[in-house]
């Protein structure tokens, strides 16, 4: 999705050349005059990912404009710009909480540059705070990622059962984030920081089964050389979370109902139970009753695992949500791969979003890697969904351009007849060697400032450079200018 830049200055010219630099650079641009209407864009929920902040403006100034939005816990990098850069006051900034600086005017390299750096700085901190909370089991339902009708109906279940100690089962295709959805309820709950098991139910031997669970003593069967204490008792005092519990043995379901039941656990050859204060979260995606009547599910076991159902849907059912997991995991493998995509182009996203995801988020989230790997544009274009779209990359062309030799000495010919008609600046010199790149700037200079009469600010904006920067250039240079035709 296109990142917005919010530009907050009161000089109406300055705010239409940076939005000219950054919407050439693929970023959406928000204007606000003074900090006043920058924190009414913000109180109003208007798109924000990066701010450009002006430090002096009528109303109310840059350095109390960061520090209201410290303070009202706006978390957006702060980019300031400063018409001279004194360190006391790029400290100030700093310490209020900016992310960066430039004194104005800036080159757009510089602009561009310190943005994507600030967004890479703030992807990076939403990715460390996502990992601290899914291993501190502090996950909630606000960070699911969603916000159509069925996942906001998911959202409003699991807040619900979040609040009691009830056995809750979650259903749905494979993909679809079951395990995402239990860390919430258990993230959710009051034990939340305690810790969360999962356990992969259909991903264990079954002669293995019982010991995973409920563990074993010393010397219980061959092979136990040691205790193992189970995962139940791992997950003593917070969640366990069974997923595809409908793939559990007959014999074990038995057990698991009487640990539900009465809250103790038979190790393997101990001779006492044990007490466990465990919350059971389980998932299937399979047709528990259908396996009941088949009979190869206790009923009792799945009446008490039932108590609290909870569907999760597919992602055909909520494709609506699908730019915004797609900006999820391109935040996310950006960090991991050390990449710079943007995002998907509009393009990309419609094939995706008609696509109908047969292995749901897992899925597209594996589709992402890969395109994130193999992408080498700013933006993801749909060859690099060659099985979802159908386009093949392009092959690589060779380049039309002529060998460098070949061209330079093309160049020089034209200078020297005229050829180039508007801009005859010579490239090589007598001798057949290149100019130096100082001389070959004046000659631009001069040339400019002749087409266009001395009209400076039209010279700086052809040249696509600020006025102040060129007139640095014609001192350095003793350029001549007719300060009358310049003024």
């Amino acid at each position: 999705m296109t990142k917005t830049v919010l530009v907050v200055d009161d000089d109406p010219t300055q705010r239409r050349l940076i939005q000219a630099v950054l919407e050439r650079e693929g970023f959406a641009v928000c204007h606000a005059e003074n900090g006043d209407a920058a924190m009414a864009h913000l109180a109003a929920g208007a798109p924000a990912d990066v701010i450009l902040l002006d430090l002096v403006m009528p109303g109310l100034p840059g350095q109390e404009a960061l520090k209201e939005m410290r303070a009202r816990g706006y978390a957006q990098p702060v980019i300031v710009l400063t018409a001279s850069g004194g360190v006391d006051t790029v400290v100030k900034a700093m310490q209020a909480g900016a992310t960066d600086f430039f004194i104005k005017p800036a080159s757009p390299e510089r602009i561009t540059v310190s943005i994507r750096n600030a967004l890479s700085m703030g992807d990076l901190k939403g990715e460390v705070d996502r990992l601290n909370k899914r291993v501190s089991g502090r996950t909630t339902f606000s960070d699911l990622i969603g916000t159509s009708p069925a996942m906001t109906m998911v959202k409003r279940i699991g807040e619900r059962a979040a609040k009691s100690a009830i056995p809750v089962l979650i259903t749905g295709e494979s993909g679809v984030g079951k395990e995402l959805i239990a860390r919430a309820v258990h993230g959710s709950s009051d034990r939340a920081g305690k810790p969360f098991v999962a356990v992969n139910c259909g991903a264990i031997p079954e002669n293995l089964v019982e010991s995973i669970l409920f563990g074993h003593e010393k010397g219980s069967f061959t092979g136990a050389s040691d205790k193992h204490s189970g995962k139940f008792k791992e997950a003593d005092g917070g969640t366990l979370f069974l997923d595809e519990v409908g793939e559990l043995p007959l014999d074990v379901q038995v057990k698991l109902l009487r640990a539900l039941q009465e809250g103790e656990i038979d190790p393997i050859g101990s001779k006492r139970s044990v007490k466990v204060d465990v919350r059971i979260v389980s998932a299937t995606n399979r047709d528990l009753s259908a396996a009941v009547a088949q009979g190869l599910f206790r009923e009792d076991l799945y009446y008490r695992l039932n108590v609290f159902p909870v569907e999760a849907p597919s992602l055909r059912e909520r494709r609506e949500d699908i730019p915004a997991l797609v900006e999820a995991f391109v935040r996310r493998f950006n960090i991991e791969e050390g990449k710079r995509v943007v995002g998907a182009s509009p393009e990309t996203l419609q094939i995706l979003c008609a696509f109908d995801w047969p292995g749901n988020v897992r899925q597209l989230e594996n589709a992402v890697y890969r395109a994130i790997v193999l992408a080498d544009a700013p933006y993801l274009q749909p060859y690099d969904f060659p099985a979802i779209s159908g386009v093949v990359a392009p092959p690589l062309e060779p380049s039309p351009i002529e060998p460098l030799p070949v061209m330079i000495q093309a160049a020089a010919v034209h200078a020297e007849t005229g050829a180039l008609g508007e801009a005859p600046v010579r490239i090589l010199d007598g001798h057949g060697h290149l100019r130096t790149l100082e001389e070959i700037e004046r000659d631009l200079i001069q040339h400019a400032i002749e087409v266009y009469a001395g009209h400076m600010s039209e010279v700086a904006r052809r040249l696509g450079i600020g006025r102040s920067t060129l007139y640095r250039k014609v001192r350095e240079q003793g350029i001549d200018v007719d300060v009358k035709e310049a003024s």
